[in-house]
């Protein structure tokens, strides 16, 4: 989000500066508050499928942009190789002094009430899938964003911070979304290479492979019994593998996660992570979706991809078949 901040100095035509997204604060069952403080409003963070390190890793990152503190927040970022992409936006930071001077800009300007906690993180020192919120004072509405990050070393290498733009409202995101013909095609992917074990990188595959190719019954079957199933774009949640079929059974011509999709990115562990997608030529061409696994099959599925690239009638038919019968 950085590109937002930019772009409204630019301008002139925002109310509120913004600035990047970052990702990450800690279940098991540890709060999500900065140190020191002890917010009652923050949400419990679960790290269930996510190794001490990972925790480690994400909380002191947004321990350090919650307090706003520039320098100790960049020192997360590798200065020898960095990627920071707003999926949603299409602005990418290539180097490390390109983003620190974003947040040089606007990070001190930033009220004290600001908070940028992540609620869930699925992975493990090299890479992960991190749920995280920015608070509305610090953009001017609330973000829910699902970043994938991979790590190199103890510092991040490569970010991309995918969210609803019908969330943070239609208008102010396709204001300030890059133009088509300028959207980057790569978000620093094939610098980084892939990091995540073949354990979850077959399920992904797997998964893929059967929305890409209209196979409901086999995406089904990649779930637990009492799998959860959400979609935050639509704002629907269904639990439980036939309930999910069902679902995958009306929906699967109509997703923007389906048919003809391929796989940009994965990454996490064999507990959890996820994975990017892209179809080339649609409406709504990328997203991201976050898993939760137990031996290898997916006990929760969650995405979000930007609903502000389609109309009104074209939400409200995603959302027809999410009436059972």
């Amino acid at each position: 989000m950085p590109h937002l901040s930019r772009r409204a100095t630019l301008t002139g035509g925002a109310a509120v500066a913004l600035t990047a997204l970052g990702a990450a604060a800690t279940t098991g069952t540890a709060a999500a508050s900065p140190a020191g403080s002890a917010s009652p409003a923050d949400p419990v963070l679960d790290i269930s499928h996510a190794t001490p390190e990972a925790v480690q890793l994400v909380t002191s990152t947004f321990q350090d942009k919650t307090a706003r503190d520039v320098d100790r927040f960049m020192a997360h970022f590798s200065q020898r190789q960095l990627t920071y992409t707003d999926g949603t936006l299409g602005a990418r930071y290539g180097t490390w002094s390109e983003l620190k001077a974003v947040f040089d800009q606007f990070m001190p300007a930033w009220p004290d009430t600001i908070r940028s906690y992540p609620t869930r993180i699925l992975g493990d020192a090299r890479s992960a899938m991190v749920v995280f919120v920015d608070s509305a004072e610090m953009f001017g509405n609330e973000i829910r964003v699902i970043a994938p990050i991979d790590f190199r070393d103890g510092k991040i290498v490569r970010e991309v911070d995918y969210w609803d733009g019908r969330h943070f409202g239609s208008a102010a995101t396709q204001a300030i979304r890059t133009p088509p013909d300028q959207f980057p095609a790569e978000f620093g992917e094939s610098t980084v290479g892939e990091q995540s074990p073949a354990a979850l990188r077959d399920v992904v595959s797997a998964l893929s492979h059967a929305f890409a190719t209209g196979d409901p019954a086999a995406a089904a079957a990649l779930f637990t019994t009492d799998a959860t199933f959400e979609d935050l774009t639509l704002h629907v949640s269904f639990t439980g593998r036939p309930a999910i079929q069902g679902f995958l059974n009306r929906s699967f011509e109509l997703l923007p996660y389906g048919l003809d999709t391929s796989v940009r990115h994965t990454v996490g562990s064999a507990q959890g992570g996820g994975y990017e997608w892209q179809r080339q030529g649609a409406p709504v061409n990328q997203g991201v979706i976050a898993l939760e696994l137990r031996q290898s099959r997916i006990t929760r599925f969650t995405t979000v991809w930007d609903g502000s690239l389609i109309d009104d009638p074209a939400i409200t038919a995603l959302l027809a078949p999410t009436l059972e019968h």
